[in-house]
């Protein structure tokens, strides 16, 4: 795909199509690596987006409880 530069005051930028943006999830912000000769583009990810709402929602449903205690009964705190 050719894509042509556009001025964006003093710079240069590209458009990427709807398609594109839908197709590959991208939001509002990208990465971009430069890697042998090649400039790559990929959705910056935000993989802890939204876990405060996940975790209040597991207090209200009670699936927050310890699966296993944190402290065993054979454990020696003091030597």
């Amino acid at each position: 795909m050719e894509i042509s530069l556009i001025n964006i005051g003093n710079s240069k930028g590209i458009r990427l199509p709807k398609t594109i943006l839908k197709k590959f999830n991208i939001l509002d912000k990208i990465e971009m690596t430069l890697e042998k000769g090649y400039t790559i583009l990929k959705p910056k990810l935000s993989p802890r987006k939204n876990w405060e709402k996940a975790f209040a929602q597991m207090h209200e449903e009670g699936d927050d409880k310890l699966l296993i205690d944190d402290v065993f009964s054979d454990e020696q705190f003091e030597e």
